[in-house]
């Protein structure tokens, strides 16, 4: 029998703005979505880079607040190990999201879409905005459920660390 203790107790880590870090990679559904230009991707086609895959859309408001400091995020430590994937929701397409992109003044995130909106459900996102962070092999290491400040400095620190301490894990 399993003890309330064991049902309560948190996962291995625990970052930043209650970023939950599991104590063992775990594997995650495929999906797939379009880019800007409307060419179809997957998750697998950004193999071998940490990946923060953040869900959202753009009539959320928690989702509207925190955009800017994805954007941020990027723009600090985008590059070959690691990459800020926003993946919108919204239905009415890639316009809204590249409407609202210079409208907030988005400049360091690709614009990528799910009009079918399955990518939450499949990845089990329980509400927007969702993040999960993926390492290397494209699997999710941990997750934050809800709105975050990407561009503090622990926030930074965090991802900085957790992207280069499992570095060796690269294929």
């Amino acid at each position: 029998m399993t003890s309330v203790a064991a049902i309560a107790a948190p996962p291995e880590g625990l970052g930043p703005q209650g970023f939950l870090l599991w104590d063992s990679p775990r594997d995650i559904a495929e999906i797939n979505f379009e880019d800007g230009t409307g060419s179809a991707l997957a998750l697998s086609d950004f193999a071998g880079k940490m990946i923060l895959l953040n869900i959202w859309a753009t009539w959320c408001g928690p989702c509207r607040e925190e955009m800017p400091t994805l954007d941020a995020l990027q723009a600090e430590l985008g590059g070959p190990d690691f990459k800020v994937v926003a993946l919108s929701i919204d239905r009415k397409g890639i316009d809204v999201v590249n409407g609202f992109y210079q409208e907030v003044g988005i400049e360091h995130l690709v614009p990528y879409i799910d009009r079918t909106g399955m990518a939450s459900a499949n990845l089990r996102a329980v509400g927007i905005p969702t993040t999960l962070l993926l390492d290397r092999q494209g699997k999710e290491i941990g997750r934050l459920v809800g709105e975050a400040e990407w561009d503090t400095p622990e926030m930074i620190e965090f991802l900085t660390e957790t992207v280069y301490t499992t570095k060796e894990e690269a294929p």
